[in-house]
Formats: structure tokens, C-alpha cells, sequence
């Protein structure tokens, strides 16, 4: 039986040391074109193939990330928020074209997922991806943080702690489309959704929605933010509060999709028509969005562009260059929830 060609094989024919050839066969920049084409020309001709687990021993690398997908409550038991089923079809691509494996690993945020993954050699860095209360697990990145373990995280800026995130410009975001619903001729609005630093992402939404109101000279009426986090049945409960509470609104800006559509849902067991008599809208844009009745305005997170600026960064990390915090654009998407 002929025995397997080696990287020793290949050096041999093509003249240069078996250092060049490994070089050669990652297209590493060092080599020089002409001669990494005649290596891998070589390499195919002997139909050679790359002993991975070999390769990763020498380096220290395994080629691979951890997404650590963290729970959060969902109407269903895939315990995935909606928003991020997109995102991760992203960061799957993004990986592959990376050339890198993905591992998809569910956490609590009682588990102990700051374990060091690079030092077990099951990750060479970490995506973290999810919600959850921030008070909660901001220990756990910090200890990342000491342990030197290559990381990067969905979510809001943190301004105070050396942690690099990828995120929308959430505040903005809240901005525009609260502007777009008073272009609308609404005056009294209510805000369902957390305002609070223990959920940083709806926060930003929500001093970007208060900031609209005091641009316009409206009045930012504080009885009328009523806390929901992430689901429809939160939104639903947190609307049936605000038409109990006797507030005068004919505008509900909501901290996520699903919370707008439980709101939605509220609102018409009240029988109170939207948008005619309250516009909603939402935030993530996530699928169902566009088939609600009437269908929903949000604000689009380009899932796409994220989930290659999280693999993007983390590996400029793994690689030893700098990184820093990004903050993606987000778009306004006008439907007929709010009377447009």
C-alpha cells in the first residue's frame, strides 16, 4: 500500500523547506506567490491532505470558536430569542468562510461559562450571545478579562470596563423611531420595556426615545414606561398595566419586536384599534414582524453585517491586534402599525 505524501514529500519537489510548505498550504503572505502556487500545485498532485489535529497541536490553535448562546424565556422550548436565529446563521457562515469550526454551547447565567476554553484547547476564543440581566454576568466578563481569554460580546457599549462588544447604535435607534412616530402627529407616548442597567440594550432604546420627546418639546411621562423583558406575554402584561393605569397614550414605543407584539395583542382585547387610535412599534426587526395585523415598524439590526463583525473582531483578537467596540447603524422600517 503506498504510503500517505508528507509536507517532507512536497518540500523535496518543490526545493524548500518543510517550514515553506506549511507556510504555504495556510497562504500565509511570507511565501511569496509564485512559490506558493507551485507548492500547493504539488500538493494536490499528491493529493495531500492536511493532518489538522497535527497542525493545531504546533500552534496551539484548534481552528475553532465557541458561541456561548445564553437561554433566554421564550413562549416556545427552543429558549432562543428570535432576534438572534438570524445572527447565528451569520456567524455560522462568517466562521466557514473563516476557515473556522463553530461550537454551539446553550448557558445559564448561573453556569460557571467563564471557564477558560482556550486553556482546555476547545476554543481559541469565545462569542457571547444573549440577553440576560447584565448585573448578572458583568463579574464573569471581567474575570475574562484577567484570565486574557479572547472574547467578544453582542450587546451595548460599556463604557466604564475594557469590554469590546459588537452592537447596534441602540440610543439612536430609539431615537429615530420615536421621532418617526411623532412625524406621525402623536403626542403621549408610553415606552414598554426596562429603563434600567440591569438590561443595557433597552435602556440606550429608551434615553434615545426620551431624547426625541424633549427635542419636540414633549413631555417624557415616567407613570407611563412600564418594565417587560424580551417576550410577547411580558409586552402583553406590561400593556394591560399601562390601559389600567388610567395614562393617557396614543403612542407605544416598545424596548423589542416581541414585546410590541404582545402589546399589539393587549390592545386589541381592550379593543382599542392601531393604529388609529395607538401606534406601536418595535425594535429588531425580527421575521414575524412584517406579518402582524396591522404589520409592525421597528428598527432593523443588520444581522448579517453582525455576525461577521463578531468573528471578524474576535479572530483580530486571537491574532494578537487590537480591538475595539463597534456600533452597527440601525435602520428604521416603516409599516402600518404606526399609521404610515
Amino acid at each position: 500500500m503506498k504510503e500517505k505524501a508528507t509536507s517532507f514529500d512536497i518540500a523535496y519537489q518543490a526545493g524548500v523547506s518543510q517550514s515553506t510548505v506549511s507556510r504555504a498550504l495556510r497562504n500565509s503572505p511570507l511565501v511569496n506567490e509564485e512559490t506558493r502556487q507551485k507548492i500547493q500545485a504539488i500538493a494536490k498532485e499528491l493529493n495531500y491532505k492536511v493532518d489538522k489535529n497535527a497542525s493545531n497541536l504546533r500552534s496551539q490553535h484548534c481552528d475553532t470558536i465557541a458561541l456561548l448562546l445564553f437561554e433566554d424565556p421564550t413562549n416556545d422550548d427552543s429558549a432562543i430569542n428570535p432576534f438572534f436565529l438570524s445572527m447565528l446563521g451569520s456567524i455560522t457562515r462568517a466562521c466557514a468562510d473563516k476557515g473556522y469550526d463553530l461550537l454551539v454551547s446553550f448557558q445559564q447565567s448561573s453556569n460557571d461559562w467563564h471557564a477558560d476554553f482556550e486553556d482546555s484547547n476547545k476554543a481559541d476564543g469565545l462569542i457571547l450571545l444573549g440577553y440576560g440581566d447584565y448585573v448578572d454576568y458583568e463579574e464573569k466578563l471581567i474575570k475574562l478579562n484577567e484570565q486574557g481569554t479572547h472574547y467578544v460580546r453582542w450587546g451595548a457599549e460599556a463604557k466604564d470596563l475594557p469590554i469590546v462588544s459588537i452592537g447596534c447604535d441602540n440610543y439612536l435607534g430609539g431615537k429615530e423611531i420615536t421621532e418617526h412616530v411623532i412625524k406621525q402627529g402623536r403626542k403621549y407616548f408610553a415606552f414598554l420595556g426596562s429603563a434600567s442597567s440591569r438590561a443595557p440594550e433597552f435602556f440606550d432604546r429608551y434615553k434615545g426615545h426620551c431624547q426625541a420627546l424633549k427635542n419636540h418639546n414633549l413631555v417624557v411621562n415616567e407613570k407611563a414606561q412600564f418594565n417587560a423583558f424580551y417576550t410577547e406575554e411580558a409586552g402583553y402584561y406590561a400593556a394591560c398595566e399601562l390601559i389600567e393605569s388610567g395614562e393617557h397614550f396614543d403612542a407605544i414605543c416598545a424596548a423589542s419586536d416581541l414585546i410590541a407584539i404582545g402589546a399589539m395583542r393587549a390592545l386589541k382585547e381592550h379593543n382599542i384599534a392601531i393604529p388609529e387610535q395607538v401606534a406601536v412599534v418595535g425594535f429588531d426587526d425580527i421575521a414575524i414582524a412584517s406579518f402582524t395585523f396591522p404589520p409592525l415598524t421597528t428598527v432593523k439590526q443588520d444581522t448579517k453585517l453582525a455576525g461577521e463583525l463578531l468573528v471578524s473582531t474576535l479572530l483580530a483578537s486571537i491574532s494578537g491586534q487590537e480591538i475595539s467596540t463597534t456600533l452597527i447603524e440601525p435602520n428604521v422600517i416603516v409599516r402600518k402599525s404606526c399609521g404610515s
